[in-house]
């Protein structure tokens, strides 16, 4: 394993992370769409409003035992995708959003700042996509970038039972904690820090995903021809995407696009919740362009939509008007000449592209791919067919695949024939 996650501290990669501004889950929908448009990973986490008065110091279990889970993209667009929320957008806006998202505590940990990386990885392998650490007045940080003393103390060898804060130990940093101030690491920020470290990972990077073992074959997939409402239904866990999908005529499956958190982190919420609710899941991720009116449209094309980005206004928020849906609403791109979802690869290019590698690609490039696109996940194909899916390559996968211990070089027999009959030596 490398040393890399053994000498460096959880506390390395918070300076200069900004301080935690809760989002509680009596805040409004609205409030969560223009939260989401500036977060990581496309979700923001929910808390409960604190309970006690303002000059009472909260105890960090007692600031876990708030958290309620993490709120995306992909929560709202099908909350707003209902029928009851399409026909009255105003009251869908000023819903609370605890009434969207779906409780998880175990999607976010508070740790120490003198948390050895190594353990942080164990706990988002097993599941956790935030990692909540107290800030300090005085951050000295690593004297050195492989330095086994932090701050004047020897690194412990914490189990994943005690990586939680202790408030009845001090602080294994010794740095003075401010009182109720918080910053957060995503996986993001691992994958970040990960990549200025490839030397250390050596051989790893290079190492195609596939030889590693981070192709995650059980991803989530709709067909193309399915209603795209379908995916309220499933809903994936990790990564939070759906493969869009169409058979060959090998029946192997095809992605054609995707439906995810990332994809609607900051589209025309209505324009894609309306899309979701009205069309196929193929013309969903293809979008329908106004000069294009496939008969499977329904007749009534317009909506009361917020006005996006494109009007003046970030992320779907502003005053509502009636519009004619287009892709340009949601950010998908098509070919206006081929309306038929089977007809050509052409049609898939631009945003609605699915981001893709091979399964011959190394680990590096796959984790370039990921920081460069901010995305949480990239589909795995066929090295000699761009067309077929095999699977997907996530934020777990990669935590698993650059912790992976390597066996030992074992000599060629060739090498240990030649020690065997090499002459010896004479003294």
């Amino acid at each position: 394993m490398a040393s890399v996650f053994i000498y460096h501290v959880v506390g390395d990669l918070t300076v200069g992370k900004p301080e935690l501004a809760e989002f509680v889950e009596t805040d409004t929908v609205e409030s969560a769409i223009a939260a989401i448009g500036v977060s990581t990973e496309g979700g923001i986490p929910v808390w409960k409003r604190r309970s006690l008065p303002g000059s009472v110091v909260e105890s960090p279990d007692m600031r876990q035992q708030r958290f309620v889970g993490i709120l995306d993209s992909l929560d709202i667009v099908t909350f707003l995708a209902r029928s009851e929320c399409l026909q009255d957008q105003e009251r869908a806006m000023k819903t609370p959003v605890s009434e969207v998202v779906v409780p998880n505590s175990s999607l976010l940990k508070l740790v120490d700042p003198g948390t050895r990386l190594i353990d942080a990885l164990e706990m988002m392998k097993q599941g956790v996509k935030r990692l909540l650490v107290p800030k300090s007045t005085v951050w000295r940080g690593m004297s050195k970038r492989f330095s086994i003393l932090y701050n004047g103390k020897w690194l412990k060898n914490n189990s994943s039972n005690n990586l939680a804060v202790n408030t009845n130990r001090p602080s294994s940093s010794s740095t003075t904690s401010i009182r109720d101030k918080f910053c957060c690491l995503s996986r993001e920020d691992i994958l970040r820090f990960l990549i200025g470290c490839l030397g250390a990972l050596a051989p790893l990077p290079l190492s195609s995903i596939s030889s590693l073992g981070a192709v995650n074959f059980n991803y989530s997939s709709v067909d193309a021809s399915s209603p795209a409402i379908e995916v309220t239904g499933k809903r994936p866990h990790d990564p939070r995407a759906l493969a869009v999908v169409e058979k060959s005529p090998d029946d192997e499956p095809k992605i054609i696009g995707e439906i995810s958190a990332s994809k609607l982190w900051k589209c025309d919420y209505f324009a894609a919740a309306w899309a979701l609710a009205n069309l196929s899941a193929g013309q969903f991720v293809m979008g329908v362009e106004d000069n294009v009116t496939p008969r499977s449209l329904p007749e009534s094309q317009f909506i009361n939509s917020k006005v996006g980005p494109s009007d003046g206004m970030a992320n779907g928020v502003g005053s509502n008007r009636l519009r004619k849906f287009s892709s340009r609403s949601i950010g998908f791109f098509s070919n206006p000449t081929s309306p038929s979802f089977g007809s050509s690869r052409s049609m898939y290019r631009g945003r609605s592209a699915p981001l893709t590698c091979k399964v011959t690609s190394s680990l590096a490039a796959v984790m370039a791919q990921m920081l460069s696109h901010r995305a949480t996940h990239v589909w795995v194909i066929e090295s000699d067919n761009e067309d077929i899916l095999v699977g997907v390559v996530g934020y777990a996968e990669i935590l698993v695949a650059v912790t992976k211990q390597l066996p030992p070089s074992i000599p060629s027999i060739r090498s240990v024939e030649g020690l065997a009959t090499a002459p010896e030596i004479q003294s």
